[in-house]
């Protein structure tokens, strides 16, 4: 019994701690100017928004989530996004690996006029993490990420990581 209470407890401890570190590396890189949205609250939301991925086309490639549009980090262009999204109003979710890059994107959105633009905490990563589907580019469900580099794969915690 006092096993299984032990492990009860490091378990917590375990899912608090990682926790607690992601929530110290986005604070690390991000100015929270864009405000985050969570795993949970975007599962109720996902169908009254629109998504938007700010990793490199191959990560997209290999797994998105579903209904998601590419846009990019290098070759993000504002101008492609502008005759897309015309509406301004939009509820827009950006994500890319972590929060990282998308928080990036997302300021670029805000400043170009979006009024309603979120950041997904955690990204690609907290998604597959809280055992939900991503997609790969032919629409079908898949437990592959692309994790961006041996660093940030540290993070992926579900799915089969996938570096090339």
């Amino acid at each position: 019994m006092k096993i299984r209470i032990l492990s009860f407890l490091l378990l917590i401890a375990t899912n608090v701690f990682s926790q607690n570190n992601l929530k110290n590396l986005l604070q690390k890189y991000n100015t929270e100017s864009i405000p985050y949205i969570s795993v949970n609250q975007l599962l109720k939301q996902q169908e009254k928004v629109i998504l938007l991925d700010a990793r490199e086309k191959k990560e997209f490639e290999i797994s998105h989530l579903k209904n998601a549009y590419f846009v990019g980090y290098t070759a993000f262009n504002l101008k492609k996004i502008l005759k897309k999204l015309s509406n301004k109003k939009s509820k827009i979710v950006v994500y890319c690996s972590l929060g990282i890059r998308s928080e990036d994107i997302a300021e670029k959105l805000k400043v170009a006029g979006y009024t309603n633009v979120l950041n997904l905490y955690g990204g690609i990563f907290e998604w597959k993490n809280k055992g939900n589907h991503v997609f790969d580019s032919n629409g079908k469900a898949t437990e592959k990420i692309h994790v961006f580099s041996k660093e940030w794969s540290k993070w992926l915690l579900k799915g089969k990581k996938v570096y090339e």
